[in-house]
């Protein structure tokens, strides 16, 4: 669980940099922008090896539905994450796609995993992506939406998310627990 929790704290620490200590940000320059992706390299290396290695603690049995609402909200985050709602027509004013999309990431995992170290893991990722949120519009309080995109990327781009979370989960299966219902 050290692992896991030493994970999070530099995702935190390392996205965090910029906003808490913009000065400091600003003196690294360009080499400021690899020093803050390594350390999110190793945050994330750092949060696979801790959640995969921490002791099964359980809390809850989630229903067998969730199995299905997780993959749900799935392809909605891929789409999130994606420049799907940049492009299309219904979601080009959301200030704020990517870190809606992770935090449906997050309650999608929630959702489907009961014990600590996942209640650690994409809870502090959850609320991450609130704080996050809060940071930029404080400190970026003016923003204008880009142009309205059309239907058809809007739909090409959640028709990409589908395949990806097909993609992306048979990998999942490959080296974790099987995603799809059985």
């Amino acid at each position: 669980m050290a692992l896991l929790i030493l994970g999070i704290a530099l995702w935190w620490a390392a996205h965090l940099f910029k906003r808490l200590m913009p000065a400091q940000r600003a003196a690294l320059g360009d080499k400021g922008k690899g020093l803050v992706a390594l350390v999110l390299l190793v945050s994330v290396v750092l949060m696979i090896f801790g959640f995969r290695s921490a002791e099964y603690i359980h809390v809850w049995s989630p229903p067998a539905v969730m199995v299905h609402v997780n993959n749900s909200l799935m392809v909605l985050a891929f789409f999130f994450v994606s420049p799907g709602p940049r492009k299309g027509r219904l979601f080009y004013r959301m200030r704020h796609p990517m870190l809606f999309g992770l935090s449906l990431w997050a309650v999608a995992h929630l959702l489907v995993n009961g014990d600590v170290a996942a209640i650690v893991l994409f809870g502090s990722m959850l609320i991450w992506a609130g704080v996050e949120v809060l940071m930029i519009n404080r400190a970026e309080p003016s923003w204008t939406p880009g142009p309205k995109g059309t239907v058809a990327k809007g739909l090409m781009f959640l028709a990409i998310s589908v395949l990806l979370v097909g993609v992306v989960g048979y990998i999942h299966g490959l080296v974790g627990p099987w995603p799809f219902p059985g």
